[in-house]
């Protein structure tokens, strides 16, 4: 699998990736290192104990992560739960938190395949 294809498959923008962060070795790196992130441990632990404000950062902080690696699908289902978080008065949507780990499962299997692959 090559890295475009790669992009393929988690529902990435493979250009736009390389536009950003300049080189091709970048992005593959900073791919790579997506899975050892812990911003969706801490996005899950903050929505289980009903901790709004730290719900908000965390997928606040998801959101701009996947949006320099231009993850656009799991950068989509995160922009969704920023902007319902945002007012800080109801706790995470468990539809659209299930968007994003529907995305973010997807993601962390292409880049595991990609690896294995590489």
């Amino acid at each position: 699998m090559t890295l475009k294809e790669c992009y393929d498959k988690l529902n990435g923008n493979y250009s736009e990736a390389v536009s950003r962060l300049m080189k091709e070795s970048l992005v593959e790196r900073f791919l790579l290192e997506f899975p050892s992130d812990k911003t969706m441990e801490q996005l899950r632990k903050a929505v289980a104990e009903g901790d709004i404000e730290q719900s908000f950062n965390a997928v606040h902080t998801l959101k701009g992560l996947v949006a320099n690696l231009s993850f656009t699908a799991l950068y989509k289902a995160a922009c969704e739960l920023t902007e319902q978080l945002r007012p800080k008065t109801e706790p995470a949507d468990d539809a659209l938190l299930k968007k994003i780990e529907e995305a973010y499962q997807l993601v962390i299997r292409t880049i595991e395949e990609y690896r294995t692959e590489k």
